[in-house]
């Protein structure tokens, strides 16, 4: 019998989990995964490292070693972490050479704190890069009016990468010409562009937390019959914006030569308002050539009860363009609504880092004063 996961792959959506620990990769957890539940890579951020690290154990070994050897707050991190998207790139690794490296991929994030900050984007994410030292990594880079150039010049030197925080329209058509730059230049420096590989990373839930709060000041019957379905409604436009910009002249020119098109993944995908079904951003946004990435208790949820039944985004695009239509005429100002979100999704990255870097230097505080003395 099939289950809702292989489903889902049938209809050719990648299976991602949004998590990642050292003692999911030591317990074989994800390995586990991969093999019953169909997922096919997994991505980090700053909140999924700093809730690993918080329960400490798995990393108290090497959190010794490196306070022996004078490894400070950041370099402490960035030695655990990137030694985690590493083993996890092992475990993937078969995917990966399966799927002609559109799958089997882990995603490392740069510093939020970088957000703004071009150059140092790039920087770190190339040293992301060689330090991970595996081709089925992708460096995760924010969306940000500062993110788009950085994007092109990491591409440009052949990395791969996951641009995250997209929330507009606007700013996802930014996103894909930063993509094609990007691939271009790589061309013209003479990299393999089939080898580089990126995802959009359109966030989805947030959208209807932001939206319903103010259908519910709004509080009409028209406002209240728009509520949760701006979020699917939202990246059904943006499948439709892909559609249309990896079909230009442009794009094909590139295709043509090699390159990949960067596919779209749906993230923020699990259901913040418990009286929404918790298969909805799942279930409501299949579509070929899409990854959905989950955090496990979604990914458990669709794979127990998803109702997986065909392609739910390309023939909704008239429905999706109505619900902004509607969304428009009770007065939401949905730019003002993206302008907040990835200022408030900035921020949360930002805030989880800080607690990330919180704890890591209260474990290098704890830490005995040399490995011998831990053995003691």
């Amino acid at each position: 019998m099939t289950t809702p996961t292989a489903r889902l792959v049938e209809e050719g959506v990648s299976i991602w989990l949004d998590d990642l620990s050292r003692q999911r990769i030591e317990s074989g957890n994800l390995a586990g995964l991969i093999e019953s539940r169909n997922v096919s890579g997994v991505t980090t951020n700053p909140t999924i490292f700093a809730g690993a690290l918080a329960k400490g154990e798995d990393y108290e070994a090497q959190v010794t070693a490196l306070s022996a050897d004078g490894a400070d707050v950041n370099r402490t991190i960035f030695e655990i972490t990137t030694d985690d998207v590493r083993s996890a790139a092992d475990i993937l690794r078969p995917v990966f050479d399966a799927t002609d490296g559109v799958d089997g991929r882990v995603s490392i994030e740069v510093s939020p704190d970088l957000a703004h900050d071009t150059a140092a984007t790039v920087a770190e994410a190339k040293k992301l890069w060689a330090r991970v030292d595996r081709p089925n990594v992708h460096i995760k880079i924010p969306a940000t009016l500062a993110g788009l150039p950085a994007i092109t010049e990491v591409l440009a030197e052949g990395i791969s990468v996951n641009v995250t925080l997209i929330f507009s329209l606007e700013r996802y058509a930014a996103v894909i010409d930063a993509y094609l730059s990007g691939i271009e230049k790589a061309r013209e420096a003479g990299h393999d562009i089939s080898a580089i590989h990126s995802v959009a990373s359109f966030f989805v839930s947030r959208v209807d937390t932001e939206v319903d709060k103010r259908l519910d000041a709004i509080g009409t019957d028209e406002a209240r019959e728009l509520k949760s379905r701006a979020g699917v409604a939202n990246a059904r436009l943006a499948y439709e914006l892909y559609e249309r910009e990896f079909a230009t002249d442009r794009a094909k020119a590139l295709i043509d030569a090699g390159a990949r098109v960067q596919r779209p993944l749906w993230a923020s995908t699990g259901v913040k308002d418990p009286a929404l079904p918790d298969t909805l951003y799942v279930t409501e946004l299949v579509a070929p050539g899409t990854v959905n990435t989950m955090p496990e208790k979604t990914l458990e949820a669709t794979f127990d009860h998803g109702e997986v039944t065909g392609d739910t985004v390309t023939g909704y695009y008239a429905d999706a363009h109505a619900v902004f239509d509607g969304l428009k005429a009770v007065g939401v100002d949905f730019d003002d609504v993206t302008d907040v979100l990835e200022k408030e999704g900035v921020e949360k990255f930002i805030a989880s880092w800080h607690e990330l870097q919180g704890t890591v230097a209260a474990a290098l505080d704890a830490a005995p004063a040399s490995v011998e003395e831990a053995a003691q």
